[in-house]
C-alpha cells in the first residue's frame, strides 16, 4: 500500500511537471443509441430518391454533446449530432450532400423504386468506389468528471506512461456470476501480471496537441498492411456551417507517433474533406473549404506530399472509378457534373442538370467503354432523363437515351448487371429494369399486389429482392424475389418491419447472414408482435430463432417455441470502426453476433449479446449489456466493448467464440471511445481506439498491438470440421456443406488463405429448391398452386419452329441452389406441343403507359396476347395516320413497334391478331400534341350589355382538336370548357370584367386574360396611323397598351372629353390600327341616361373633323412624328379573331370603297330612281362639304390647337346645322378614311 501511493505520488508529481496530454480519438463515426432509442434498419436507397452521395468521402467523428460513448454516423453541416440514436451506414452509391458520409437519405421516399448497395457488410467490396477514411465527430459528455477516484490531474499524469507497454489481463471463464458482477458494478480492477505466455495485448498512447477545440476528424489506414495512418481534424461551426480551422496528422509507424503535416499543405490553408482512392490508397486527395479557396491537394505518397491545383466550382462529391485509379468525377453545388482523367489536376464540364447522386461509371464487362458514365438529368419538375455518355465525350450528338421517353426524378439506380428506374402515371408508379444493359422490361409483380412503394434490397448473385408496399399495407412491407433478368417477381415473405430514418429514408428490417448462402434473417410482423425468423433457402421457408437454453449467470429460461424465442436487432452498420448490433464475417462461417432480447416479440429493453456458431440453430447469451463486437485475426478472435454512456479502459477478448473472455486493460484512465479503426483482412494486429477523456482533451489515440494473443500460425491439427444444416436437415441450399474452423481455444493465428468450406456435395431436389414461378403461389403444403387471376395455359411465346416450348411446372430453380433432380424432372419446365388456338386477350398499350406523345417523339408500343397459338398468329397495328404495319408472329414484337408521329391530332391506333383459328382485336386512341408556346386572347375591349360578344384564343403553334380550354369570366368559381379556340359570351353586367383563357395541353397550362368594359351603348371608330410607325411596331401586347396611352392622351387634349370615357384598343399585326371607343359619361344623371347618346354623336363627329384634319398627333421618338387618322366610323366594336389583322383589313378597305361608290352613285341619280324621296331645303339646300384629303409630307402646314375651336363652339355649330336640316343629323354624311394616302371619298 505504502509503495503504491509513492507510485502514485511520484506519477502525479511527474505529471505536474510535465503536462503532456494524451488525447487519443478513433471515432467511427458517432450517435450514441441507447437500448431504447434504436433507429437501425436496412436502409433502402430510394431511386428518388430519393437520396443523393457522398461518394469517396471519409466517416466524419464528431464531439457530440450530450453523447456518452457512441457508435454510429454522424451528420456534417447543418445536420447536428443526434444522440441517443444510430444512423446506419448505407452502402449505395448515393449520399444525399447534408448527411454524413455513409448515410443514405432519401426525401420524397414514398413510391420510390429504392435500391441500396451491393454488399452487406464488407465496407471495403463497395467502398472501393469511395474513401475508407472516417469522419469523426467528438463527443461532449453529459458527465465530464471521470470519477472521485479519476480527477483531473489523474488525466495528466497518463503522460508519463503513454509509451510504455500495458499487460493488464482478466480471464472469466464461461457464463459466471462473477463476470456478470464486473460489468454490473463497472469495478475496473487491474489484474496481476500475466506471465510471458499467457495472452497480452500492447498499448500506446498519443494525444493530438493543440487540437483541442476541433470538434469532427477523418480517418485513414492507408493501403492493405501499410502502416501510415492519416488524420484530419477540423472545426467545424454549425452556426456559420464552415470549416474554420483544421490540422493534418499523419503517423508512418501504424499509430504510435503522429506528425503535424500543417506546414506541407500551407499554413494558412484550410481543409475540409479527405478522399482516398479506392483502388490505388497511396493516392490521397484534399479539398480546400470552399469559403476561403477552391483547391484540391492531390498527393500520390500516402500523404507526404502534396501539390496544390485551384479550381472554378465548389465540390460536394467525388466518385472514383473502379478500376481506373485517375478517373474520377465531381458533383458541384450547382448540378454540374464534371470529370478528370488525371486525378483532379484538370477538370472538364460532362453535363448540367445533374440530379445528386444519380451519376453512376461504367460496370465492367456490362458497358463496352470503361469511360461510359450513366447519367440522371432534370428536365422539368419531378421529370428526369436517363442520359448515358463517356466522361469526356459528352455533347449533345454523343448522348445516348437508353430509356424510351422521361423518368421520375432521383429513380435512375445502375447497379451490377441491372439498370432501374420508374415512372408516375395518374398518380401510380410502374418500375422498369434493364438486364445485362439490354432494353427495359416492367417489372411485372402479382396481379393484385398493387405497389404503393418499392425499395430495391439486394442485386446479389443475378437476382433481385425487393421490398413492396402492396395497397393494403401501411406500416410494413412484404418481400419478392425475382427471376434472373429480374422482372417476374413471387411473394416470399409478408409483413416485414420497416421504419423511417432521420431524413424520411426507408429501413427495412432485413439482414443477409455472410458466409452462407441463402441464409437471411428477418423481422416481421405477426398479430402486433415483432418477431424474428431465419431462412436457409433463401426465402423458401422462414421459422422463428430458438432461445438460449440459459442466460449469462446459467439461470434456465424455459423459453419453448413458438411462444417464445429469441428476437435480434437487424440494424446493419457498413462504418468499418463500429460494430452495429448484428455482425458476420465471410471468413467466418456460421458465426453471428447480435443484439437481442428473449420473449415473445422484439423489445428494446433487458437487451443482451447473443453468439451462434452453427448459423442459427442454437444460440448462446455471451453478455447481459450492449456491446460492440469486432472479429480480429480473420474471424478467429473477438473483441468487445462496453456500450454504455461511462468511460471505460477495458476491452474483452474471447479465442474460443464467446465462450471465455479475456480482459485487457487498454487506458490508465477511463476514456469516452468514439470508435475502433483496424485494417480490414490485415497481418498487422493492430487496433486503434479513438476517444477523449473530457470534452476540453486533445484528440486521444490508443494503438493495440494483440499480436501477444498468439502463440503460433495455425497447423492443420488446430483446426475441426462441422457441418451445416437446418434444424438437422443436412441439404442446405441443395447440397452438405461441411466447414472448417480452428478448435475453439487455441492460440494460433489463422492464415488468411485456408479454405473455409472442408467439402461439398449435392442433393436431390426438393419442392423448396424452388420457389413459386409467376402467377404460382406456395401452399400450406408447400406446394405451388396457380393463382385465381392466372391461366397457366395461357400464350405461349416460346414456340418455336418446331412447335413445342418448355411451359412451366410452375417452380423455378433457386438460384445459386445446387441441388440435382434425379429420374423424372417433377419441378423443371416440361416440353410440350404448340397447340392451335384463336387468340384471345389481346391488350395494346404504350410502353410507359401513356396515351399521349409529343410530335416527333418516338412512340412505343407493346401487343399482349393472353390465350392463342403465337407462332401462327399474325399482328397487324394500325397506327391511325396511314400508316400500318404487319408482324408474321407475335415473338417479332418484344421489344416493342416503335412510331413517330409527324402532326399534332388524336389518332386512333388498332391492333389485331389473326391466325387460322380466328381472330382478336384492340384499339386505343392517342394523343399528338406538340408544346404550347404562346396564347393570346383577342377580345373587344368594350362590350354592349346583354349582347353576345366573340373571344378568341390563338394558340402558337396552331393546334388540332389536342387543346382543352378553360374560360373564366369575372368572379365564377366554375370554368367553362370547350374544345375550340372561340366562344360567344353575353355580358350581363356593366362595368369592369375580367376574362381569363387557359389552355391545356398535356401537362403544360398557359394563360391570357383580358379587361372587358361593359356599357349600356358606346360608339366607336376605327384609327390608322402613319406608315412609319409599322417600322417600329414589335407587335407585342405593352407596345399596344402604351400607344393606345398615347393617343387617348393625345384625343382627350385635343377634344377635352376625359380620359375615362376614352379606351383605344391596338390590333395585333400589321398595318397598324386600332379602335377608338367613346363611352358614355359616368357623372351623367339617371334621368338623363336614356338621352345620352346625343352626346356620344357630338363626340364622335369632333374627333371625326380632328382626326381628318390631322390633328391628332405624337411624338415616338426624336424626329419620328405619327399622325392619327379615321378610318371608318362603326356603331359597334369590331372583333378581329384572326391571327392576321391584314386580312380584316382588307375586307373592311373593300366595304368602304362599296359604301363610298354607292352613296355617290344614290346621291347623283336620286331624283332619276322613284323609290328614293329626299327631301331638301328651298333655297338652303347645299351640297355636302368634302373635306380635302389631309397630306402627309413633312412640308404640310401645320395647325395649331389654339386654332381649333373649342368643343361648345362645335357643338354650337352642330345644333345650328341640326335646326336647318344640316348635315349632322342623323350621321347622313359619311367620311370614312381607309389608309392615310387614300383619296377621301
Amino acid at each position: 500500500m505504502e509503495l503504491w501511493s509513492f507510485w502514485s505520488f511520484s506519477l502525479l508529481a511527474f505529471s505536474l511537471l510535465c503536462p503532456l496530454h494524451l488525447n487519443f480519438v478513433a471515432q467511427a463515426e458517432i450517435s450514441s443509441p441507447r437500448a431504447n432509442e434504436r433507429l437501425y434498419r436496412l436502409e433502402l436507397v430510394p431511386l428518388e430518391a430519393c437520396g443523393t452521395r457522398q461518394p469517396a468521402e471519409g466517416k466524419v467523428f464528431n464531439k457530440v454533446d450530450n453523447c456518452a460513448e457512441v457508435f454510429g454516423t454522424e451528420p456534417e453541416g447543418d445536420l447536428k449530432p443526434s444522440c441517443g440514436k444510430k444512423r446506419r451506414n448505407e452502402k449505395q452509391k448515393g449520399l444525399k450532400p447534408e448527411a454524413p458520409i455513409g448515410v443514405e437519405t432519401a426525401p420524397n421516399c414514398l413510391n420510390r423504386l429504392k435500391i441500396p448497395g451491393k454488399k452487406y457488410d464488407s465496407v471495403s467490396e463497395d467502398n472501393l468506389k469511395r474513401s475508407t477514411a472516417n469522419i469523426f465527430q467528438r463527443q461532449k459528455k453529459v458527465k465530464r468528471s471521470v470519477g472521485p477516484e479519476f480527477s483531473e490531474n489523474v488525466d495528466m499524469s497518463i503522460s508519463a506512461g503513454a509509451q510504455s507497454r500495458e499487460r493488464f489481463v482478466e480471464t472469466v471463464q464461461g457464463a459466471s456470476n462473477s463476470r456478470g458482477e464486473h460489468r454490473r458494478s463497472g469495478e475496473e480492477t487491474r489484474g496481476s501480471n500475466p506471465r510471458q505466455s499467457e495472452p497480452y495485448v500492447d498499448t500506446s498512447t498519443f494525444a493530438l496537441s493543440g487540437d483541442s477545440a476541433h470538434n469532427q476528424a477523418m480517418v485513414h489506414w492507408s493501403g492493405h498492411n501499410s502502416s501510415v495512418i492519416l488524420i484530419l481534424t477540423k472545426l467545424h461551426d454549425f452556426n456559420l456551417g464552415a470549416v474554420t480551422e483544421s490540422s493534418l496528422w499523419r503517423s508512418t509507424d501504424y499509430g504510435s507517433t503522429y506528425t503535424k503535416l500543417n506546414h506541407k499543405v500551407g499554413s494558412r490553408t484550410v481543409l475540409s474533406y479527405l478522399y482516398v482512392c479506392p483502388t490505388n490508397k497511396q493516392k490521397i486527395m484534399m479539398l480546400s473549404d470552399p469559403e476561403v479557396e477552391s483547391a484540391v491537394l492531390i498527393s500520390s505518397d500516402e500523404g507526404a506530399s502534396y501539390e496544390k491545383y485551384p479550381i472554378n466550382f465548389n465540390i460536394l462529391s467525388l466518385l472514383f472509378h473502379p478500376s481506373q485509379e485517375n478517373w474520377i468525377l465531381a458533383y458541384s453545388h450547382d448540378s454540374k457534373l464534371y470529370s478528370s482523367m488525371d486525378f483532379g489536376r484538370k477538370w472538364q464540364l460532362v453535363h448540367d442538370d445533374v440530379m445528386p447522386g444519380r451519376f453512376y461509371w461504367a460496370v465492367m464487362g456490362l458497358d463496352k467503354e470503361s469511360d461510359v458514365i450513366h447519367i440522371e438529368t432534370r428536365i422539368a419538375k419531378g421529370r428526369a432523363q436517363y442520359v448515358k455518355c463517356r466522361a469526356q465525350r459528352c455533347t449533345e450528338g454523343n448522348r445516348q437515351y437508353p430509356f424510351p421517353g422521361d423518368v421520375d426524378t432521383n429513380s435512375l439506380v445502375v447497379q451490377d448487371e441491372y439498370v432501374f428506374t420508374q415512372v408516375t402515371r395518374s398518380g401510380r408508379a410502374s418500375y422498369f429494369v434493364s438486364y445485362m444493359r439490354e432494353s427495359f422490361k416492367r417489372m411485372k409483380l402479382p396481379k393484385y399486389c398493387l405497389p404503393k412503394d418499392m425499395h430495391i434490397i439486394s442485386t446479389d448473385e443475378k437476382q433481385v429482392f425487393a421490398a413492396v408496399q402492396e395497397w393494403n399495407q401501411n406500416n410494413t412491407y412484404s418481400l419478392y424475389i425475382s427471376d434472373s433478368p429480374g422482372v417476374y417477381f413471387t411473394l416470399s415473405l409478408e409483413n416485414l418491419r420497416t421504419s423511417r430514418g432521420p431524413a424520411g429514408n426507408l429501413l427495412v428490417d432485413f439482414y443477409k447472414v455472410e458466409g452462407i448462402n441463402g441464409m437471411y434473417l428477418t423481422n416481421k410482423l405477426v398479430d402486433n408482435h415483432i418477431k424474428t425468423f431465419i431462412t436457409y433457402n433463401k426465402g423458401q421457408t422462414w421459422a422463428l430463432l430458438p432461445a438460449p437454453a440459459s442466460d449469462v449467470a446459467g439461470n434456465n429460461l424455459h423459453c419453448i417455441l413458438p411462444f417464445c424465442s429469441l428476437h435480434l436487432h437487424l440494424e446493419m452498420l457498413e462504418n468499418p470502426y463500429t460494430s452495429g448490433p448484428i455482425t458476420s464475417k465471410k471468413s467466418v462461417p456460421g458465426i453471428i453476433i447480435a443484439t437481442g432480447n428473449i420473449g415473445t416479440e422484439l423489445s428494446s429493453t433487458n437487451l443482451g449479446m447473443f453468439i451462434t456458431s452453427d448459423a442459427g440453430n442454437s444460440w448462446r447469451q455471451i453478455f447481459d449489456e450492449e456491446h460492440n463486437i469486432w472479429f480480429l485475426d480473420n474471424g478467429g478472435a473477438l473483441l468487445a466493448v462496453l456500450h454504455a454512456p461511462t468511460p471505460i479502459r477495458h476491452l474483452w477478448i474471447s479465442l474460443d467464440e464467446g465462450k471465455k473472455w479475456d480482459r485487457h486493460s487498454f487506458s490508465a484512465a477511463p476514456l469516452f471511445v468514439d470508435g475502433v479503426l483496424m485494417e480490414p483482412e490485415s497481418d498487422n494486429h493492430i487496433i486503434t481506439f479513438f476517444g477523449h477523456f473530457s470534452h476540453r482533451s486533445e484528440w486521444q489515440l490508443i494503438k493495440i498491438d494483440y499480436m501477444g494473443l498468439f502463440s503460433r500460425r495455425c497447423m492443420d491439427g488446430d483446426y475441426q470440421t462441422w457441418h451445416l444444416h437446418n434444424k438437422g436437415e443436412l441439404c442446405v441450399m441443395g447440397e452438405k456443406q461441411i466447414f472448417m474452423k480452428r478448435r475453439p481455444g487455441n492460440r494460433c493465428m489463422l492464415a488468411q488463405d485456408y479454405s473455409r468450406i472442408y467439402s461439398s456435395e449435392p442433393c436431390l431436389c426438393t419442392a423448396f429448391d424452388f420457389e413459386c414461378d409467376y402467377g404460382w403461389e406456395r401452399q400450406a403444403d408447400g406446394k405451388c398452386s396457380p393463382a385465381f387471376w392466372f391461366n397457366p395455359n395461357g400464350a405461349a411465346k416460346s414456340c418455336s419452329s418446331s412447335q413445342s416450348f418448355l411451359n412451366s411446372t410452375g417452380y423455378r430453380k433457386v438460384l445459386s441452389n445446387n441441388c440435382k433432380e434425379a429420374g423424372r424432372n417433377v419441378y423443371s419446365p416440361r416440353r410440350q406441343a404448340c397447340r392451335p388456338r384463336a387468340p384471345r386477350g389481346l391488350r395494346l398499350s404504350t410502353n410507359q403507359g401513356e396515351l399521349s406523345a409529343t410530335v416527333g417523339s418516338n412512340v412505343t408500343f407493346n401487343v399482349y396476347l393472353d390465350d392463342g397459338d403465337s407462332p401462327g398468329t399474325s399482328i397487324q397495328l394500325d397506327f391511325g395516320d396511314g400508316i400500318r404495319i404487319i408482324y408474321s408472329n407475335l415473338s417479332r414484337t418484344d421489344d416493342g413497334i416503335k412510331h413517330i408521329y409527324r402532326a399534332t391530332g388524336i389518332y386512333r391506333v388498332a391492333a389485331a391478331a389473326e391466325n387460322s383459328q380466328g381472330s382478336d382485336s384492340s384499339t386505343l386512341f392517342l394523343h399528338i400534341t406538340s408544346p404550347v408556346e404562346r396564347v393570346y386572347l383577342s377580345a373587344p375591349i368594350v362590350a354592349i350589355r346583354g349582347k353576345e360578344a366573340n373571344l378568341t384564343a390563338v394558340v402558337w403553334p396552331s393546334h388540332t382538336r389536342t387543346l382543352t380550354f378553360f374560360w373564366w369570366f369575372d368572379n365564377s368559381s366554375e370554368p367553362i370548357i370547350t374544345l375550340e379556340g372561340s366562344i360567344s359570351y353575353t355580358f350581363q353586367r356593366e362595368g369592369i370584367n375580367k376574362v381569363t383563357v387557359q389552355v391545356a395541353s398535356g401537362s403544360t397550362v398557359m394563360q391570357d386574360s383580358k379587361v372587358i368594359t361593359v356599357k349600356e351603348f358606346f360608339r366607336s371608330l376605327l384609327l390608322s396611323f402613319s406608315p412609319v410607325l409599322d417600322e417600329h411596331n414589335p407587335d407585342i401586347s405593352e407596345w399596344r397598351e402604351d400607344i393606345g396611352r398615347v393617343v387617348r392622351t393625345a384625343l382627350s387634349q385635343v377634344s377635352g372629353v376625359p380620359e375615362d370615357q376614352l379606351l383605344v384598343s391596338l390590333y395585333r399585326g400589321l398595318p397598324t390600327t386600332a379602335e377608338l371607343f367613346i363611352l358614355p359619361d359616368e357623372h351623367t344623371s339617371s334621368e338623363h341616361k336614356g338621352s345620352s347618346e346625343e352626346p356620344l354623336e357630338l363626340i364622335s363627329d369632333i374627333f371625326v373633323t380632328a382626326l381628318n384634319q390631322g390633328l391628332i398627333q405624337f411624338e415616338l421618338k426624336t424626329d419620328v412624328r405619327i399622325i392619327v387618322y379615321m378610318t371608318q366610323q362603326t356603331l359597334a366594336p369590331l372583333v378581329d379573331s384572326n391571327t392576321i389583322h391584314s386580312g380584316s383589313a382588307m375586307l373592311m378597305l373593300l366595304s368602304v370603297v362599296f359604301v363610298g361608290i354607292a352613296a355617290f352613285f344614290i346621291y347623283k341619280f336620286k331624283r332619276k330612281i322613284p323609290w328614293i324621296h329626299v327631301q331638301t331645303e328651298d333655297s338652303h339646300e347645299k351640297e355636302p362639304e368634302v373635306i380635302s384629303t389631309v397630306g402627309q409630307n413633312d412640308n404640310m402646314s401645320k395647325v395649331k390647337l389654339s386654332d381649333f375651336p373649342s368643343p361648345n363652339e362645335l357643338m354650337a355649330k352642330d345644333l345650328d346645322a341640326r335646326s336647318r336640316g344640316g348635315i349632322g343629323r342623323n350621321m347622313e354624311r359619311i367620311v370614312t378614311r381607309e389608309f392615310p394616302n387614300c383619296t377621301n371619298v
